[in-house]
C-alpha cells in the first residue's frame, strides 16, 4: 500500500505522523524504552521481518529519534538507543497505552502498568502551565505563528476552531 507523504504539510500532527505513523514504529520505540535494544531481540519480540525492521530503524535514525551504537568487538552488532526526540515520545506512547487500557483492554487486563516517582500512575496529557489533565472540554485550539492557509492547515485560516466553534451548515 502506498504511503502518504506529509512532509509538506504545515501541521505538527502531520509532521509527527510522518515520523511515527508507520506500522511497527511505536512498538519498536516501546521495546527500545523497555530495554529490548538489539536487532535480534527486536525481531524475536515483535515477529517483524528483518528487512522491515532495518527500514524502520534506519528511518528513525535519519529522523534523529534513535541512534545506533556498536556493542561487539566484531563491529557489526548494534544496540539501538533512544535519542532525546525518542525519549520525548515515550510519555506520548504511555498515554496511548493508557487509552488502550481504558478502551481496548487486552484479555486479562493491562499488560504493562506505570509508576511515577514510586507510586502507580495512569499516564495522561497535562497542561504545561497548571499541570491539570487536558481534555477536549477545556482545550481551545488557536492559530499559532506558523499557521497559514496551506495544505494541512487551511482550516485554521478559514474558520473558527475548536469544540465551541459554530457548526458548519450543510449545503
Amino acid at each position: 500500500m502506498a504511503r502518504t507523504d506529509y512532509s509538506d504539510f504545515a501541521c505538527s500532527v502531520a509532521r509527527s505522523v510522518e515520523v511515527m505513523g508507520q506500522w511497527w514504529t511505536p512498538l519498536i520505540l516501546r521495546d527500545l524504552y523497555l530495554g529490548v535494544d538489539t536487532f535480534d531481540e527486536l525481531v524475536a519480540d515483535l515477529g517483524i521481518s528483518r528487512s522491515l525492521l532495518t527500514r524502520r530503524l534506519n528511518g528513525l535514525a535519519e529522523d534523529g529519534v534513535i541512534r545506533r551504537e556498536t556493542y561487539s568487538d566484531r563491529g557489526d552488532r548494534y544496540r539501538y538507543l533512544l535519542e532525546p526526540a525518542g525519549h520525548d515520545l515515550i510519555p506520548v506512547l504511555a498515554a496511548l497505552s493508557a487509552w488502550g487500557d481504558r478502551w481496548h483492554t487486552p484479555e486479562g487486563g493491562p499488560p504493562l502498568l506505570f509508576e511515577h516517582e514510586g507510586h502507580e500512575c495512569v499516564p495522561t496529557v497535562a497542561c504545561s502551565t497548571c499541570a491539570q489533565p487536558v481534555t477536549t472540554a477545556d482545550l481551545v485550539p488557536v492559530p499559532g505563528p506558523g499557521s497559514r492557509p496551506v495544505r494541512g492547515t487551511a482550516v485554521v485560516a478559514s474558520r473558527p476552531l475548536g469544540p465551541t466553534a459554530e457548526p458548519r451548515k450543510s449545503r
